[in-house]
Parts: structure tokens; C-alpha cells; sequence
């Protein structure tokens, strides 16, 4: 297209460049990996003078825009794995609605809510994850061909056209960037996006096996093959898989920090960071844990009968019933305290609150308002009515009380879930457009080398 090359030269350099695209695509064939050791190949096949192939470009930018296609393509995958967890995690949300569960702050039971609730959460914990991927595509998708070495070249080369060629949204801006620095920086923050991704993995897995633990769970792991048995203990149902997928994703870890030991203290221009076949492995070990790990949330199943007995066994239930005394007129501390005795009181004789009467709770706040310096502004008696005072001690109704936005108020979850599903669906979409875009950046390069040479 710019006349530096003629077009019955370029037409043989082409021919010998779709013979070898042929010879590497057969079974066991030996690909060359750098372009020092696949120019010889060329040359076999037109002579000496396909060498002006070269002119204009160095080794350095022919493998830094081979990199950085390879990495995006790799973020793409990685993309699609954290689309099919998102996928388990709404799927599980949308069967399991209305569920109610404990929740746990300090690794402490804590408040009631909806297991759809604690699942949305993981669905913006992981479209975090996604946005920092899509975000780490568009600052790499620059295209480093004319940067040559790192101060650029004097052959006219018209670097807005190869980035277009080439699928790149934008030319380089900088040589040296482009060559030296960014071939670094996006092996290095595809690393930093994996280990989070993987250290949710964990988090996730970490919260699911503190019940797995317990006989009596109120979620259950419905695995039919991911079990396995103790050799010396017959009762036993080891989770196997999840074992598996909690260690793969801490090796996946311990393959992203090598990533960064790489890279610490090398002088920029040196390739030790950019092993294509170390960030392959990378990739495809984060993507397999994450498509185990989809598996996984898709056999969770919540057992509603024992979570709302987990709930009842414990005080969850305070914090409501300090706010509707404060609802009363009164003051938030004095409420709270109150509502703390009551729970060190009930704890001690060992009642749980479906079995706490209400003339024992008016019994218990003369007992503690007698305990006051000063309790003129402490009404006499009992601030609650018998229905205000066991509607406080109910889960569900605690959890249909919650009215702020983002609460684990059922209609608000409901309602949470169907966004939630529309932007996986957004997600897909983009993901979609990235690889379609990849596929026909392919086919309009051999178009226009077609259309180039057909004169």
C-alpha cells in the first residue's frame, strides 16, 4: 500500500509465508518462536532479497505486538471463565430466593439475611474483577509495530494503518513505551488481576467450608462425583474437588508472584518477564480453577429448615430489637444496652430466642432499668408491645424490615438479581465483540493482502 515493497516480490514473500502458516499447522510440526529462527525459513523459500521484509521493524516490536495480542487474548479468556462463575453464582441465586441465613462479621454469626443476598455480593465482587480486565485492555491495546527497536525508524511506515491491520484501537505514541515498558507492565498487571480473582476463589471457598465442617450445615455441597471416602473412616465425605480447586487456585498465586519476582529490579528491555509460554500457563490455570470453582456454586443447595434453626440458636436477632426500642423514644445507647443484657441473660440460662416470653423480657428490663444511676428518661415499664417484641425476634420479618437501597429486603434482592442478570448479559455481550472483532481483524488482513496484490 505506501510502494516500499514490490508487489511480485511481496506476492512470493506471501506464498512462502502461507507454505510455512501450512507446514506449522500439521501435527507435531516445529513452530519457530522468534523471529530470528523463522526469517532463515523465508529466505529458504523466496532468497536473499525477502529479507527487505525486515526493513523498518526489529525483532523488538515484531514480539512486543505479538505479545501484547497474546495477552489480550488471554484476558479475553479470562473474561469468559469469570462469566461462567458469575453465571453459577445468579443461577443459585435466582433457586435459592428467599433463603434465609446467618450471616457471619469476625467469622461471628451476626444478622440474619438471604443466601441470594450474600450471592449478589460475590457478583459484584467478581464484575469488579471483570471491569479491571476490560479496563487493562484498553490501556494495552496499542499497537507497538514502527516502534522498531526504541526510538522508532526513518522508514515512512504508516503505523495508524498497521494498528488498524492488526486489530489494535491505536498506534503507538511512544517507542520506547511500547518496546521496553509496556511489554512489561501488562504481564505484570495480568498477574495482580489473577491473584485477586484467585484470592476470591478462596474467600469464597474459605466462608463454604467453615460449614462444611459442621454435621448439621445449613448449605450443602450436592457434588455427585467430587467426593471421595476415608481409607480408615467409613462416615467420612471429603470434598475432594474443592480441596483441589481451593489449591490450584493458590498455586495459580504462586504463579502470578513469579510474575512480579521477574520483573523486580530488571533493567527495562530485558525479555525475562515476557515468557509467552510461562503467561500461557498463567491463563489457562486461572481459567480451568475458575470454571471448577462455576461448577462447585452450581451444587450448593440451601438446607432452609437448618439455616433458620442456626438463626434461632443464636441472638441475631439484637440489633432489631434495639432499634425498635429506639423507635419507642428510647436513646440508641441506652436501648443497646438494654438489648445486650438481655442477651447475656438469656445466653446464661441457655434460652434461645423463639423461647424467650414476653414476660420474661418485661421482667428482664425492670431488672436491668433498676441497675441505672440515672433512669428518669427510662420509661417504668417495657417500651414494646407483645407483637412489636417477637416481630424483633423474627428473621424474616427482620430481613422484610430492611428498607435502604442494597439491603437483603426480598423484593430489593429480587430486584437485585434481575440487574444483575441483565449485566452478565452486557458482560457476554462485550466479551463477545472482543473475540468477533479478533476473528474478523483476521479475515480483513488476508482480505486487504488479497486486494493489494491481485493488480
Amino acid at each position: 500500500e505506501e510502494g516500499l515493497l514490490e508487489k511480485p516480490l511481496a506476492r512470493r514473500i506471501l506464498t512462502a509465508l502461507n507454505t510455512l502458516r501450512d507446514e506449522a499447522a500439521k501435527p507435531n510440526a516445529v513452530r519457530p518462536g522468534l523471529y530470528i529462527t523463522f526469517e532463515p525459513e523465508v529466505l529458504k523459500l523466496v532468497g536473499m532479497e525477502a529479507s527487505v521484509l525486515h526493513v523498518g521493524r526489529s525483532s523488538q516490536d515484531i514480539l512486543a505486538t505479538a505479545n501484547a495480542g497474546l495477552n489480550i487474548a488471554r484476558l479475553v479468556r479470562l473474561l469468559d471463565a469469570i462469566h461462567e462463575v458469575d453465571c453459577a453464582l445468579l443461577e443459585v441465586a435466582r433457586r435459592e430466593e428467599g433463603a434465609l441465613v446467618p450471616a457471619y462479621t469476625n467469622g461471628v454469626q451476626a444478622q440474619p439475611t438471604l443466601y441470594s443476598h450474600y450471592l449478589l455480593a460475590q457478583h459484584q465482587v467478581f464484575m469488579r474483577d471483570a471491569a479491571r480486565i476490560f479496563e487493562c485492555i484498553r490501556r494495552y491495546d496499542v499497537s507497538p509495530m514502527g516502534a522498531c527497536v526504541c526510538n522508532g525508524t526513518g522508514w515512512p511506515l504508516n503505523v495508524e494503518r498497521m494498528a488498524q491491520l492488526l486489530g489494535f484501537s491505536r498506534p503507538l505514541t511512544n517507542a520506547f513505551d511500547v518496546g521496553q515498558c509496556a511489554g512489561n507492565d501488562l504481564p505484570l498487571e495480568m498477574s495482580q488481576i489473577i491473584s485477586a480473582v484467585m484470592l476470591h476463589v478462596n474467600a469464597f471457598l474459605a466462608d463454604f467450608m467453615v460449614q462444611y465442617a459442621d454435621p448439621h450445615p445449613w448449605i450443602r455441597w450436592e457434588s455427585t462425583n467430587g467426593l471421595y471416602g476415608s481409607s480408615a473412616m467409613p462416615q467420612k465425605r471429603n470434598p475432594g474437588l474443592i480441596n483441589d480447586c481451593r489449591r490450584d487456585a493458590g498455586l495459580v498465586i504462586g504463579e502470578a508472584q513469579g510474575v512480579m519476582l521477574r520483573i523486580q529490579n530488571l533493567q527495562l528491555g530485558m525479555a525475562d518477564v515476557r515468557d509467552a509460554q510461562v503467561l500461557e500457563a498463567l491463563a489457562e490455570d486461572a481459567c480451568v480453577t475458575l470454571r471448577t470453582f462455576a461448577g462447585i456454586v452450581r451444587e450448593l443447595v440451601v438446607d432452609r429448615k437448618r439455616a433458620l434453626a442456626e438463626l434461632n440458636a443464636d441472638w441475631t436477632c439484637t440489633q432489631e430489637l434495639a432499634d425498635r426500642l429506639v423507635r419507642c423514644g428510647v436513646d440508641f445507647r441506652n436501648a443497646h444496652h438494654f438489648a445486650s443484657h438481655l442477651v447475656t441473660r438469656a445466653r446464661a440460662a441457655g434460652t434461645t430466642p423463639p423461647e424467650l416470653d414476653y414476660g420474661e423480657a418485661k421482667s428482664l428490663w425492670l431488672e436491668w432499668r433498676s441497675t441505672l444511676q440515672n433512669a428518669c428518661d427510662i420509661p417504668d415499664s417495657f417500651p414494646l408491645s407483645e407483637k412489636a417484641f417477637l416481630g424483633a425476634l423474627d428473621p424474616a420479618g427482620i430481613v422484610a424490615a430492611r428498607a435502604t437501597v442494597g439491603s437483603a429486603n426480598p423484593e430489593l434482592v429480587a430486584k437485585g438479581i434481575l440487574r444483575a442478570q441483565q449485566e452478565a448479559a452486557r458482560i457476554k455481550a462485550e466479551i463477545d465483540a472482543l473475540v468477533d472483532h479478533a476473528k474478523k481483524t483476521a479475515f480483513a488482513l488476508e482480505e486487504a493482502l488479497t486486494r493489494v496484490l491481485a493488480d
